[in-house]
């Protein structure tokens, strides 16, 4: 059943990023949320974090997105990367998965350019 909600949520969200929608992608962000982009981490609430993506998007449009691998850290965190393109730029995006009883959100996400 948890594996389910984790691949659910990683399904979820892979979607937001593909569509690029920072509104879909924060109702699965944690309520706190840290939030790397060009190489500068910060901790954002779900709503500061909502508006950072949004920029994201806007500034780089997505033209394909994939999950390229998940699994688990050896404490058993979920977490999946995927591969981010827009235009002629390509992104490695990591998310790590809080599992809190039956819910599955995102910890934390990163785009880094490649």
């Amino acid at each position: 059943m948890q594996v389910f909600a984790q691949t659910n949520v990683v399904e979820q969200v892979k979607e937001s990023i593909k569509a690029g929608s920072a509104k879909e992608l924060a109702k699965y962000l944690n309520a706190s949320v840290d939030v790397t982009i060009d190489g500068k981490p910060e901790t954002y609430s779900k709503a500061q974090a909502e508006f950072v993506l949004r920029d994201f998007f806007k500034v780089n449009p997505p033209s394909e997105f994939n999950i390229i691998h998940q699994g688990q850290s050896k404490g058993g965190q979920p977490f999946a990367i995927g591969q981010y393109k827009s235009g002629a730029s390509t992104f490695r995006v990591w998310m790590k998965i809080r599992v809190a009883g039956n819910q599955s959100l995102v910890q934390e996400i990163s785009f880094v350019k490649e």
